[in-house]
C-alpha cells in the first residue's frame, strides 16, 4: 500500500514539474515576443526608467505634469524646487524627488528626439 502511495506521489509531482516548467517557456516566449513588439524606444524608456528608478508617469504626476515640453518642465520644477527648499520649511525628500523626475523627463525628451532624427533623415 505504501508502495503505491509513493508512486502516486512521485507521479504527481512529476506532472506538477513539467506544467511549471512549460509555464515558464510560455511566459518566458510571451516576454520576448512582447519585448520585440515595443521595440528600441521602449528598451531606452525601460533603462532610462532602470536608472533613474522612476517611470515616466511617475516623474510626470510629481512635477504635475500631463505633456512632455521642456517649458513646463521648467516652470513646474523650479516651482516645486523653491516651494520645497529646506530653508522655507519644505521637505528635503520631496525636494530630491523632484529633482528626479525632473532628470527623468529630460532623459525621455532625450530618446524621443534621438528617435524623430533617424525618422526625419528616412523621409
Amino acid at each position: 500500500m505504501a508502495k503505491y502511495l509513493a508512486q502516486i506521489i512521485v507521479m504527481g509531482a512529476q506532472v506538477v514539474g513539467r506544467a511549471f516548467a512549460r509555464a515558464l517557456q510560455q511566459e518566458y516566449a510571451a516576454s520576448q515576443a512582447a519585448a520585440k513588439a515595443r521595440g528600441s524606444s521602449a528598451q531606452h524608456s525601460a533603462a532610462a526608467s532602470s536608472i533613474t528608478g522612476m517611470t515616466v508617469q511617475e516623474a510626470q504626476q510629481i512635477l504635475n505634469i500631463s505633456t512632455l515640453t521642456p517649458e513646463e518642465i521648467q516652470k513646474n520644477y523650479e516651482h516645486l524646487f523653491k516651494v520645497n527648499d529646506k530653508s522655507v520649511g519644505g521637505s528635503f525628500y520631496i525636494q530630491s524627488k523632484v529633482v528626479r523626475a525632473k532628470e527623468r523627463l529630460e532623459e525621455e525628451l532625450n530618446i524621443q528626439t534621438q528617435q524623430e532624427k533617424p525618422q526625419k533623415t528616412e523621409t
